[in-house]
This record gives C-alpha cells, sequence and structure tokens, in this order.
C-alpha cells in the first residue's frame, strides 16, 4: 500500500511492486506553483519492465472470467465512490481546476466504471450464414471476440479521472492489461486510481502505471511490438508522431479541435450566453470540446456580444480550492503566457477584447474576442485556454462554411429554433459530435465519441471502446451435416 497524504513520495507500479524510477520529478500547484508531491521519472528499464509484466498479466486478465472481472471493477466503483472528496481534492491541487468541478469529475467514475464492466461482459460474436455461398453446405461458421492482449493507454493532465478511466476501464473490462502513462503534469490521480483497482483485486500484472515525461519514454512504449492496442488522448502534433511510430497495431486517437458554436437570429441570446459561460470556460478552456468560434449571424451580432459580456464578467476566478471560485488557474504559468500572446496577436490583426485578456500567474481572465476573421490563428488553431473568439456570418451556408474552415472536426453546435437549418447544420457540419441548442461541450459517458479530420481516428465510450479493445476469430467448422 502507498499514502497518498502531501508531500510522501509517491512510487509508480512496475513489475508487481510500488518502484522507483531512474530520477524523480516533482509535482506542482498550477496556481500556487507549491510541490504537491514527487514522482519517479521512469526511463527505458522501467519501460521495458512495465511492458514484458503486461505481457504475462494479458494472460492473468484472459484467464479471468468476464463475470470475475465485473467483479474487480463494481468493487472500485465502490470504492471509489466512497473517495470521492479525496479525488476531487487531489485533481484541483494538481491540476487547477476549481473544487466543484472536480468533484463532479470524481463523481462520474463510480458508474463509468460500473458500465464499463457490464459492457465487457457483453462481448459477442455472431453465427455467419456459410451456406448462403453455393459448394459451402456442411459448414458451420461464427466469430468470436478476444482480448487484445496489452493496451497503452496515453492519457492528457485535463481530465486526469475522467480520461484514464475510459480507457483503462473498458480495457480491463475486456480482459487485457494495461500499461497506463499519465501526464507528466497530473500523475498522482492515476496513481490513487491503480492503488483502488489492485485494492478491488485487480491482479496484480494487469496494470502497470509508469510516470514521467511522454517525449521519453513514449516512443519506446508506443513502438513496442509487444503492444498491441494504443489509446492516446492529446495534442494533434503528438498523435501525428505517435502514428509514425507504432508500427501495426490497433489506434484510438483523440486529439485537437477548435469547435464552433453557430447562433442564428431566432436563438435565445440569454440562454446561448449563460451555455458559453460553461462550454467556452469549464477547466479554464482546457478541454478539447470547449467552444473556441462562435459564429454569430450578423442581425444578431452586436446584441449578442452585449450579453455575453456582463455573463463571463461574473466568472469568478482565483484558488481552485475556494468553494466560490469557478475558474481556476490553467496547468501553467506558462500556457498562460502562450494564450495571452494568441489573444495579443488577434488584437494586432484587427479584433478587440470585449472582455477578460489578462493574466496573473496561471490564471488568465475569461476572455472575449470579437471581429475575429477565419485567417486569424485563434480562428484555425486550438487554443485550449479561457477565450472565446466571436465572428459575424451571413447565413447559415456562411456559418457551415466557417465551422469546416479548419482541420479539425471533434466537435460542433448551432442555436437554433428552426428544424430545417438545424438539420442543414447536422448533415453538413463537419463534426464527429453534434449538439443542437447547447454547446460542443456535454458528453455522456456512454455515447460514441470521437471526431473526423486531424481530430482522431476511433471511438471512446465504454461500448465501443469495448468493441476497439477487442479483436475478432473467424472460426469455420466443416463436415457438420454432410
Amino acid at each position: 500500500m502507498i499514502c497518498f497524504a502531501a508531500g510522501a513520495a509517491m512510487k509508480m507500479w512496475v513489475g508487481e511492486q510500488w518502484s522507483d524510477g531512474s530520477g524523480v520529478e516533482p509535482v506542482l500547484s498550477p496556481y500556487s506553483g507549491e510541490q504537491i508531491d514527487v514522482v519517479p521519472q521512469a526511463g527505458p528499464t522501467d519501460v521495458e519492465r512495465a511492458v514484458a509484466t503486461a505481457v504475462l498479466g494479458a494472460r492473468d486478465m484472459a484467464a479471468l472470467t468476464a463475470a470475475r472481472r465485473v467483479e474487480i471493477l463494481v468493487k472500485a466503483a465502490d470504492l471509489i465512490a466512497n473517495s470521492i472528496d479525496d479525488f476531487a481534492r487531489l485533481i484541483s491541487r494538481e491540476e487547477g481546476k476549481p473544487l466543484s468541478e472536480s468533484r463532479g469529475e470524481a463523481s462520474r467514475m463510480p458508474d463509468l466504471l460500473r458500465l464499463c464492466a457490464f459492457e465487457g461482459s457483453q462481448v459477442r460474436g455472431e453465427s455467419l450464414p456459410l451456406d448462403a455461398q453455393t459448394g459451402a453446405s456442411g459448414r458451420i461458421g461464427f466469430t468470436i471476440r478476444i482480448p487484445c492482449g496489452v493496451v497503452a493507454a496515453i492519457t492528457p493532465f485535463n481530465y486526469p479521472l475522467l480520461l484514464v478511466v475510459h480507457k483503462v476501464g473498458p480495457a480491463l473490462a475486456a480482459g487485457n492489461a494495461v500499461v497506463l502513462k499519465p501526464a507528466k503534469q497530473t500523475p498522482l490521480t492515476a496513481l490513487k486510481l491503480t492503488q483502488i483497482l489492485l485494492e478491488a483485486g485487480l491482479p496484480p500484472r494487469g496494470i502497470q502505471c509508469i510516470t514521467g515525461a511522454g517525449s521519453e519514454i513514449g516512443p519506446a512504449l508506443c513502438g513496442d511490438p509487444r503492444i498491441r492496442k494504443i489509446s492516446f488522448t492529446g495534442s494533434t502534433a503528438v498523435g501525428e508522431t505517435i502514428t509514425r511510430i507504432v508500427g501495426v497495431k490497433r489506434l484510438s486517437l483523440e486529439l485537437g479541435s477548435n469547435c464552433p458554436l453557430v447562433v442564428l437570429p431566432d436563438a435565445d441570446l440569454a440562454k446561448v450566453s449563460d451555455a458559453v459561460a460553461i462550454g467556452g470556460y469549464v477547466n479554464a478552456g482546457q478541454v478539447c470540446i470547449s467552444i473556441q468560434r462562435i459564429l454569430v449571424h450578423h442581425r444578431v451580432y452586436a446584441d449578442f456580444l452585449d450579453a455575453l459580456r456582463p455573463t463571463v464578467e461574473a466568472i469568478r476566478t482565483g484558488d481552485p480550492l475556494a468553494g466560490d471560485t469557478k475558474l481556476g488557474p490553467m496547468i501553467s504559468e506558462r500556457e498562460a503566457q502562450r494564450v495571452h500572446a494568441w489573444i495579443e496577436e488577434a488584437v494586432q490583426d484587427g479584433a478587440r477584447v470585449v472582455t477578460g485578456g489578462t493574466r496573473q500567474g496561471a490564471v488568465y481572465a475569461p476572455t472575449v474576442l470579437a471581429d475575429v476573421t477565419p485567417q486569424m490563428r485563434i480562428a484555425r488553431e486550438e487554443l485550449f485556454g479561457p477565450a472565446v473568439a466571436v465572428c459575424p456570418v451571413d447565413s447559415i451556408e456562411h456559418a457551415i462554411e466557417l465551422a469546416n474552415g479548419t482541420q479539425y472536426g471533434l466537435a460542433a453546435a448551432i442555436f437554433t429554433n428552426d428544424i430545417g437549418h438545424a438539420w442543414q447544420f447536422v448533415r453538413k457540419a463537419d463534426a464527429g459530435n453534434l449538439h443542437v441548442n447547447w454547446t460542443p461541450l456535454w458528453r455522456a459517458d456512454f455515447m460514441p465519441y470521437g471526431g473526423l479530420k486531424q481530430s482522431g481516428i476511433g471511438k471512446e465510450g465504454p461500448r465501443y471502446a469495448v468493441e476497439e479493445m477487442t479483436e475478432s476469430k473467424t472460426v469455420v467448422f466443416h463436415g457438420i451435416g454432410a
């Protein structure tokens, strides 16, 4: 057992034991900069030991009945349910999101794990009508699904529990072993989850959790031929690098975005403003499905900005552990400086700051930019920060054209009461997740979730992830009843 008290030296779970690495790395509070803890830095030897153990763990996991895997994951869900506040405070301390958001993230995990357990128990094949082919009588065919074997789960900082469970839960439910590599900035939550899974009865070789810099250990992990499946969430640039390393293996990539929100003249502007205050600024905008562009019909453009400004200005910033904070720090001061540089660049190119545009350490004020043009970087690339870019459009066709005008296609949304316009948007918008009369920042854990274009490949959501983390065998019996 390991201790999660503040200041305790952490270890990673490798080779059936809590281990030190080749070095240590501090975990810092994004808000105060204070050191929360110290974790190991894994090196090549640690990666080799983790993968070699996971290969044996894949045999252990495949030998478990589906009923036993359900028992383990349900027990883990119960343990998490009794630790919601502990997880929430840990998430807020190492990631920086307000405590209310962290509680929301942690509180979803028990049901998500139970759903993973159920979907893992429902893996099934199908019968094949072989006698539909001439000359194939006397044969019976069917398919069965088997675990991939070893799954590498590489997760980002912004949801250090949710996005870990969305990978680890389905992988274990399907009977795989997992090598978990959490983000360098937020390893503590993943280590705590690993402890809970082991307490719940997971075979010790069923999971490995290695900590350290992805740039240093990621290539060795992704390129290892013993790993059959990689599930990665992160930037498009890193995703592209992974595709060049992995070789022949199964791959799920949930990558970058620049989500558009279309606002038509018949929309309720007060409702849209309230939705933007959530969809643009949750987790300091560090969400891949956060609103980044708002494409507003010119007839209501000025009225929308008037409605949006006071709503955004009411968002209280500060210490993520304070009860009234609605927007905490970004993951680092460096990231807040980057966002500020983007805002200044847009202003130099002709945009104007309606509100915000200031920084205090890693806390960046919730910002609204108006008069943004499609050529500006903030309208083309992923900001990943607490700012929205507002742009006027002339029609639904113009809005869809601009919505589709980036390399990304993760999520998009529209506000309108015209069912025809809504359907036109749904049919023509290039995005994997589409929302009508709400923001793109919404996700039910069981729904299929993934993007188009450079936003990635594959789907998450327990049922869909379980399918991607299993493989199909075709079986044919010959000479049956001939």
